[in-house]
């Protein structure tokens, strides 16, 4: 045999021997990575991460929480020019293949050989980006690519090209945390994708190349070359005409950030539904597309937000201006407008206090500049609550706050004949400036349904952004005389009535150790006997510290507990009856709802109903609500009455009186029960907390509070129902106001955090009220009057100046008591008040 021929054979069989090796090496690698490729079924019904939405009552959008911007769309739903804009830069063939491109894949080859890249572009399909996206790493390797490949072929077996496609245009990356199209398209253009032009939807389509280095905001000049090489593709493949290139070529870059615009400010509100979302449904809550509503009023949290920063700018005015400046910055001598305006990234705005650098002072005006670098003139008007000119006040390079002052509306003139004169062009009034300052005092309102305890509106302090801290939740401060309806619905329990007869005079307690504890009235006065409901509309002092002495320090604890106030919260000493409990502003309001509501308890809640990404029902709540007629008794079970004898006033036995013999001074008699209703099987019923009668009793005392009392100010939103108590505390470190009206009811508090006082004279009728006052004009804006009908088992009486039943039931002072208390007020005996009054008492506080 020649040796060539010889030479040939051992050739074809090295080759044959070769490429069995190839083979049963390719098989090996066949047989164990496609053992391990996972299940691609699982794409069908795949979870991409959405953030969560929380929704106001009425579906207005409140808050977005999530790391990604993503939106997903339907296939059906993307425009047949984006589809083909991706086809054309990403895989041509898309539609032609099964997985694999068997040209890209040579391609990529040949570079690999032919060059020193250790990395090329080509070879990847649409098919092989999903595979890598859902399942594979972004590892560099041949085992990797080989994975890929083998991936994406199963994928084109078990799934339709539509529903591949539907999935990389959901998942891909388009930067700035915009996951997918829909989110790219809301983002770059604040556009749905069927609004998108062609030249926007080549723009999009070149992103996912180069997401973070090369997307229309970061760099726009690689987005245009990247958008132009899309639209030279689409004419290629014959998509476009040279007509709708060119047109698309010639549109400027236009993308811009678009964040969904958040349409309701509570952002207290949101955190708080951020952590219960996650303590009900785990961490992983913010990237599966829940949907949350809440029960919030988007126009009651406008007016409360605007309430608390008008009140709080009012209260800071008042005090007037801080020298020290909120901060200083040394300020180049030649430092120009953008690079000061540099110095402000990370100075949040707060409560619509823009933060400004001061550039020039003087002349009585200051030049300052804000974070867009726009500069902006201070005036002398602009500061005139000062009483000083802002260049008496400022410097260069502090650091100031400045608000944007609405611009007075221009009215339309007048004719000669007082007719509007025909119509001129006026030009548009200059945008007004007003030199401010961040507030020292901080405030939290909380406003209710007192009937079922949905929460409407809520504010946590003056500026989230400023602190996230929520004094409406989380703050615990002594709320003071706003206390005392609760103390006093005790003592109505035990027997006492708003007719009642208690001394207000000086009285001196002392420990086991002889500290001796002096209460003092705010006046400094005593007004001697005096009723019940004079004493909480003048907010006595020494009248509430009795009261807690008679009816006992350790029941009343336990009564209160049920408004839903924490017992363990309640001082267990007479302190106690002047609000020196520490507790949150909500903790109040929901003690308040037991009042207008007729008695019962309810339970604070803002979550009304969560839906899934698909719209499914989650959870829906059904809260407890109270219901006068609904068969549940009318006064507390259990409660234990002891005889007590206070400033003459013989409370009587213990235990429950029979049913009264009608009274001389009686003018009606009980009322006789009301069947009770019928209700859908699944209400939740709210328990009982206090009798039904001691809240009616208190509700009208308390709107005398309103209409002689502390709390005067607001009868200008001319109400006969709206009701309330003021609260302060030492040193004026706390101010509150707690009422109700309508089918409302709201705690405004005012303090600072670090407890020092507010100033002088800083009572709740002062700091406070005007603030409940303003959101209040809102939130009963249209309502209708709320009765306080007395219930069953009352009786009208006519009672003297000194606590006594008037014979005739004519003349005196008319009050509704229990049927019970009258055996009590009809067994009084008149004792001597005066000499009593002089006298000061010292008591063992144990």
């Amino acid at each position: 045999m020649p040796p060539f021929r010889r030479l040939l054979r051992w050739a074809l069989f090295a080759f044959a021997a070769v490429s069995l090796l190839g083979l049963l090496a390719l098989g090996t690698l066949y047989v164990v990575v496609s053992s391990k490729l996972p299940d691609v079924q699982s794409l069908r019904n795949v979870e991409l991460q959405e953030p969560m939405y929380v929704y106001a009552r009425d579906g207005r959008l409140m808050a977005l929480f999530g790391e990604t911007r993503r939106y997903p769309v339907d296939i059906a739903q993307v425009p047949e020019r984006q589809k083909q804009a991706f086809i054309a830069i990403e895989d041509n063939s898309f539609y032609r293949h099964h997985g694999i491109d068997f040209k890209g894949i040579a391609r990529a080859v040949w570079l690999l050989a032919t060059t020193d890249d250790k990395r090329v572009p080509g070879g990847s399909t649409i098919t092989q980006q999903v595979a890598r996206q859902f399942f594979l790493s972004s590892e560099y390797s041949y085992t990797r690519k080989l994975a890929e490949m083998m991936l994406a072929m199963k994928m084109e077996r078990e799934l339709s090209k539509d529903e591949i496609f539907q999935l990389y245009l959901n998942k891909s990356f388009f930067g700035n945390r915009a996951y997918g199209i829909g989110a790219a398209a809301e983002f770059y253009y604040g556009k749905k994708l069927g609004e998108l032009t062609l030249d926007e939807m080549a723009t999009l389509a070149g992103i996912p190349k180069f997401p973070s280095s090369g997307n229309p905001v970061s760099n726009p000049e690689r987005a245009r070359v990247r958008r132009d090489y899309v639209l030279q593709r689409m004419r290629e493949l014959g998509f476009i005409d040279r007509a709708a290139e060119a047109a698309a070529r010639a549109a400027p870059m236009h993308a811009s950030p678009h964040d969904i615009p958040i349409e309701v400010e509570a952002p207290y509100v949101a955190e708080m539904v951020r952590r219960e979302m996650i303590a009900r449904f785990g961490g992983d809550v913010l990237t599966r597309g829940y949907h949350v509503t809440t029960t919030i009023d988007p126009v009651l949290q406008a007016a409360a937000q605007k309430a608390v920063h008008d009140g709080l700018e009012t209260y800071d005015h008042r005090h007037g201006w801080r020298k020290a400046p909120e901060r200083h910055f040394d300020l180049a001598t030649d430092e120009d407008a953008a690079t000061a305006a540099a110095r402000l990234h990370g100075i949040p705005a707060q409560g619509g206090l823009l933060p400004a650098i001061v550039l020039r002072s003087g002349d009585g005006s200051a030049d300052v500049v804000l974070a867009d670098a726009s500069t902006v003139t201070l005036d002398a008007a602009s500061s005139r609550w000062t009483g000083r000119s802002p260049s008496a006040l400022l410097a260069r390079g502090d650091l100031v706050r400045v608000r944007r002052l609405e611009a007075p509306v221009a009215t339309a003139g007048k004719d000669k004949d007082g007719g509007a004169a025909a119509a001129t062009a006026r030009p548009a009034p200059a945008a007004r400036w007003q030199l401010d300052q961040l507030p020292q005092a901080q405030a939290a309102l909380v406003s209710l349904n007192p009937e079922n305890g949905a929460l409407r509106a809520l504010v946590g302090g003056f500026s989230f952004a400023g602190n996230k801290f929520n004094r409406a939740t989380q703050a615990r401060r002594q709320p003071g005389s706003s206390f005392k309806p609760f103390l006093y619905a005790a003592a109505m329990e035990r027997g006492f009535n708003p007719a009642s007869i208690v001394l207000d005079a000086p009285v001196v307690f002392k420990d086991r150790r002889g500290h001796m504890w002096r209460p003092q009235n705010d006046s400094g006065n005593f007004a001697g006997p005096m009723r019940l409901r004079e004493a909480l509309v003048q907010s006595r002092n020494l009248v509430s510290v009795r009261l807690l002495d008679a009816i006992g320090i350790d029941y009343a604890r336990k009564y209160i507990s049920h408004f839903g106030i924490d017992e363990a919260l309640l001082p267990p000493n007479l302190s106690m009856s002047l609000g020196s409990a520490s507790l949150p502003p909500l903790m109040i309001a929901r003690g308040y709802s037991t009042f207008p509501n007729g008695g019962f308890r309810i339970t604070p809640w803002f979550i009304d109903e969560v839906r899934d990404r698909d719209g499914k029902l989650v959870f829906k709540e059904k809260p407890a609500t109270a219901c006068r007629a609904c068969g549940i008794g009318s006064s507390t079970a259990g409660t234990v009455q002891a005889a007590i004898v206070v400033a003459g006033f013989d409370l009587g036995p213990g235990g429950a009186a029979p049913a009264p013999k009608p009274a001389a001074g009686a003018k009606d008699a009980p009322k006789p029960a009301a069947p009770p209703v019928a209700l859908p099987a699944d209400t939740v019923l709210a328990p009982r907390a206090i009798d039904a009668r001691v809240a009616y009793q208190l509700v009208s005392m308390m709107r005398d509070v309103v209409q002689r009392g502390t709390g005067t100010a607001a009868k200008v939103l001319g109400r006969e129902d709206v009701a309330g108590k003021t609260g302060s505390t030492n040193d004026h470190r706390d101010a509150w106001f707690s009422g109700f009206g309508g089918d409302v009811v709201t705690t405004v508090w005012v303090g600072r955090d670090d407890f020092r006082s507010l100033g002088y004279r800083e009572y709740g009728g002062k700091a406070a009220l005007p603030i409940w006052i303003d959101y209040m004009r809102v939130a009963l804006k249209d309502k209708p009057i709320a009765s306080n009908d007395p219930p069953d088992g009352m009786v009208k009486v006519a009672v003297g100046a000194g606590g006594q039943l008037l014979p005739g039931g004519s003349g005196g002072i008319t009050e509704w008591v229990k049927a019970e208390d009258l055996e009590r007020m009809q067994s009084y005996v008149e004792t001597d008040q005066d000499q009593s009054a002089q006298d000061e008492e010292a008591f063992d506080i144990f």
